[in-house]
């Protein structure tokens, strides 16, 4: 009743020689490392919004703990965007999407088992959660 395959199927994947296949480790640096400078990249707006002394030095220390974490799993310093500044009423907003992006860097660290990647997510997972109270409260 049906005709057997005579070619090769399109959803199988030849394995040329000479093509470079990155490895599942390769791939969780790759993925923790974007994770990790796009927090730096809110962090660092995060920092040109807040106002307070202590606050500013706590996320000024947090950027570059990020930044060598991510030269740790790159191989490179991230590059930086300038902060927008601006408006003082995105401070929420932007804490809601730190926390957001620390728990994405969280769950890729404990894939790869990366200790200090781990340690460092969790850290910001819960500063970020602490300034959502502080905020929630004034």
């Amino acid at each position: 009743m049906y005709e057997p395959i005579r070619t090769k199927s399109v959803h199988t994947m030849a394995v040329a020689p000479g093509i470079w296949h990155r490895s599942r480790e390769e791939e969780l640096d790759i993925r923790l490392a974007g994770q990790l400078t796009a927090l730096l990249t809110v962090t660092d707006e995060l920092h040109a919004l807040t106002e307070c002394g202590a606050a500013r030095t706590a996320l000024a220390s947090a950027a570059e703990r990020i930044a060598a974490a991510v030269a740790r799993l790159s191989g490179q310093l991230p590059l930086r965007a300038e902060p927008t500044g601006g408006d003082p009423t995105r401070i929420p907003a932007l804490r809601q999407r730190a926390h957001t992006l620390a728990g994405n860097a969280l769950a890729v660290a404990t894939s790869r088992d990366d200790a200090e990647a781990i340690a460092l997510a969790e850290e910001r997972l819960s500063a970020h959660r602490a300034g959502e109270r502080d905020l929630a409260t004034t």
